[in-house]
């Protein structure tokens, strides 16, 4: 599966931007997928996931109320709306991909993904 993220932007305290992540190689629908970030001088964080079914999804307490994550079988695309953004949100963007049996799995670990996308930055200034 090949992942390509787009939808970065600087934006202002408040802002909103809606990050995409479209996938080719193969289709979705056993695959849980996810958002990750990096901050500079930070780890990757886990930041939302959703399962292949997608009805079922995770946040971190961070963006929870702010971030919806979401997923268009037709188009084969991921999605991460992000609403009321704070300078704390900055980070470079990735989306990942891993197969799982079963279609209501959700993963949050980063180890457990296989396939990446190639990050998007996002800026939020105050």
């Amino acid at each position: 599966v090949q992942l390509q993220a787009s939808g970065g932007g600087s934006v202002q305290a408040g802002g909103s931007l809606r990050l995409s992540c479209a996938a080719s190689g193969a289709t979705l629908g056993h695959y849980v997928m996810a958002w990750f970030r990096q901050a500079p001088g930070k780890e990757r964080e886990f930041v939302a996931a959703i399962s292949g079914s997608g009805d079922i999804t995770r946040y971190v307490d961070s963006v929870k109320g702010r971030f919806t994550i979401s997923r268009d079988g037709a188009k084969n695309t991921l999605y991460l709306q992000m609403l009321s953004l704070k300078p704390e949100d900055t980070a470079v963007y990735y989306c990942a991909a891993g197969w799982t049996s079963s279609r209501r799995v959700i993963v949050i670990t980063s180890a457990q993904y296989k396939n990446w996308g190639q990050g998007t930055q996002v800026t939020v200034s105050s």
